[in-house]
C-alpha cells in the first residue's frame, strides 16, 4: 500500500514536512509513505489551462492518482489553510468527476507553533477535500508548539502524539482495505459509494 504524504508548508524547516518524516517512521508493515517535494512549483489555478495542464500539476496528478491513500500535513495560517495547498486541492478538483482525490482515503494531520496544533486548518482541509469527493477521515493529529515537540533525530518527543499518528496511519491502511477487499463472496456486494450532496 503507497501513501503520499504532501506539506502544506513551503518552509524548508517545515514543522509539517518534519511530522510527515516522523510519520514515515510509524507505518505499519506493508505501507509505504513518499512525500510530494513540488507544492512550490504549481502554478496559480487557472481554468484556462485544464486543456494542457502545468508539468508540476501533471506531476502531483499522476502521483496521487499512483497512491492508495493520501495523508496531507498542514499549518495554520491566518485560522485557514496555506494558499498554496487550497491552490493546490483546486487542481487536483478539476474536473470533478476526473479528480484522482475522487473516493480515496484521505487523512489530514497538522502542527502548528500555537497552542492549538492547526485544529481550524485541518477542519478547513477536510472540508475541501470532502467536496472534492475524497474519502476524509474524520480524525485529527493536532501538534502544538510544535518547535518543541521534535527530537533532534526527527522522531516526535510525545509518545502520545506518536500513538495518535499510528492510529491515523492504520485508518488510512483500513479504508483502503475496503475500498478494495481481497475477494468478494459469492451473492456479495461490494462497498457502497459515500453519499455525497448534489
Amino acid at each position: 500500500m503507497r501513501i503520499l504524504a504532501i506539506s502544506g508548508s513551503l518552509r524548508r524547516d517545515s514543522h509539517n514536512s518534519a511530522l510527515l518524516r516522523a510519520a514515515a517512521d510509524l507505518l505499519p508493515p506493508g505501507v509505504e509513505l513518499t512525500v510530494h517535494a513540488d507544492l512550490k512549483a504549481i502554478s496559480p489555478f487557472d481554468e484556462d489551462d485544464l486543456h494542457q495542464l502545468p508539468v508540476a500539476v501533471q506531476r502531483l496528478r499522476d502521483e496521487v492518482d499512483a497512491a492508495d491513500a493520501v495523508l496531507i500535513s498542514t499549518p495554520e495560517y491566518n485560522h485557514s489553510i496555506p494558499g498554496q495547498l487550497k491552490n493546490a486541492l483546486d487542481w487536483l478538483s478539476r474536473p470533478l468527476i476526473e479528480s484522482p482525490l475522487r473516493n480515496k482515503p484521505t487523512a489530514v494531520i497538522g502542527a502548528s507553533t500555537g497552542m492549538f496544533g492547526a485544529v481550524w486548518a485541518q477542519a478547513e482541509a477536510r472540508k475541501v477535500l470532502a467536496a472534492i469527493g475524497a474519502r476524509v477521515l474524520d480524525r485529527e493529529v493536532a501538534v502544538p508548539s510544535a518547535d518543541e515537540q521534535f527530537h533532534p533525530h526527527g522522531h516526535l518527543n510525545d509518545s502520545e502524539l506518536e500513538q495518535e499518528i499510528v492510529e491515523v496511519l492504520k485508518a488510512l491502511a483500513e479504508a483502503v482495505a475496503r475500498r478494495h477487499p481481497v475477494a468478494v463472496p459469492a451473492g456479495g456486494q461490494a462497498a457502497e459509494e459515500p453519499v455525497r450532496s448534489g
